[in-house]
């Protein structure tokens, strides 16, 4: 979800290839940062609310312990640099419904493919 001064985007990313819970939460982040790029929403205050332990602590860290998210974290941090008022927030998941919500749209939406 994208909420700012006159603007209300519910947006979910549908998946063709078969990915691991972890791979689909890194993956949906580089969408996201896809998609603001291409909105044009550089220079706006971006925060981005994550049920995702993981990708919080690996893009905070700029690094992450399994070497099969290398790339995803790389090709992440390169998109996060161009944002310079961009933050990523660690929300628990029982605190957040709506990520949740949009998860299973874009399962939904991933199984009609």
């Amino acid at each position: 979800m994208i909420i700012g001064e006159g603007l209300y985007v519910q947006k979910s990313f549908p998946f063709t290839q078969k990915l691991t819970n972890h791979q689909a939460e890194f993956s949906v982040l580089s969408s996201l940062l896809d998609y603001l790029l291409e909105e044009n929403l550089v220079e706006h205050t971006i925060t981005v609310h994550t049920d995702s332990k993981v990708v919080a602590q690996a893009i905070a860290k700029k690094f992450t312990k399994n070497s099969a998210f290398d790339s995803l974290v790389e090709e992440i941090l390169i998109k996060f640099a161009l944002f310079p008022l961009l933050f990523l927030k660690w929300i628990p998941e029982s605190q957040n419904k709506g990520a949740d919500h949009l998860a299973r749209q874009g399962l939904a939406k991933a199984l009609k493919l």
